[in-house]
């Protein structure tokens, strides 16, 4: 369940699939209520666009065992039903092939899927805590295996730097690098103190970035 590359062989019937192999005349209402029956997930599923970039429930595809990892490959596809898409020439498809990495969901970079935040797991100088995370793959990402899986997170932190007190120190005395040295950046701070805070250009940008967040502790905390 939840996986994008399964096999045909390893899929259920669809509902209509099975609408079709029902040949009774003893119960027309009934196979006409199945065939009638739309799948909730044809609500995430866009009205004739590209099929090529239909989300992953939306379709089923077949396992390419001959992909090597990390490398490009090619998986050959079909809509489920009541799914309706085109290709490039917008023309009405049911199979067709998608481009993707051979690789696993939970292998993906973090920026291809959303993770559940922990409520009560900010600590103080402890960067190395971890919690458990139920991570979900983005609709347009498409990856080997289960698109929910687990994953250790760290644990938000601070070291006790405050963002009032850093944004305070950039546009009182920014220009002499205070605020880059109080957040732990002493190589930016001294370019800063040296170039009296890049004539002035180099100030007014770190209270932007300061003030919006952009710019936080060296070693990688969070503002308290």
């Amino acid at each position: 369940a939840g996986s994008l590359m399964t096999t045909k062989l390893s899929q259920p019937p669809s509902t209509l699939a099975k609408s079709l192999a029902s040949t009774s005349t003893n119960a027309p209402y009934f196979k006409a209520s199945e065939s009638t029956e739309i799948p909730p997930y044809v609500t995430n599923c866009p009205s004739n666009g590209l099929c090529s970039r239909l989300p992953p429930d939306c379709m089923t595809c077949n396992t390419n065992y001959s992909c090597i990892y990390g490398k490009p490959a090619t998986f050959d596809c079909k809509v489920k039903p009541h799914v309706h898409c085109v290709d490039e020439s917008n023309h009405e498809q049911e199979n067709f092939t998608i481009n993707m990495t051979c690789q696993f969901c939970w292998q993906l970079a973090t920026s291809d899927y959303v993770c559940t935040n922990s409520t009560n797991c900010m600590t103080v100088s402890c960067p190395r805590q971890r919690y458990n995370a139920t991570c979900t793959v983005r609709d347009h990402i498409h990856c080997l295996g289960n698109r929910v899986f687990p994953k250790m997170l760290y644990c938000n932190w601070t070291g006790g730097y405050k963002w009032s007190t850093a944004l305070a120190l950039s546009i009182t005395l920014g220009g002499f690098g205070a605020d880059r040295f109080y957040l732990g950046q002493w190589r930016e701070g001294l370019g800063k103190l040296f170039s009296f805070g890049g004539l002035g250009i180099w100030t007014l940008i770190d209270v932007l970035l300061i003030g919006v967040g952009y710019v936080g502790p060296a070693d990688g905390s969070l503002y308290i």
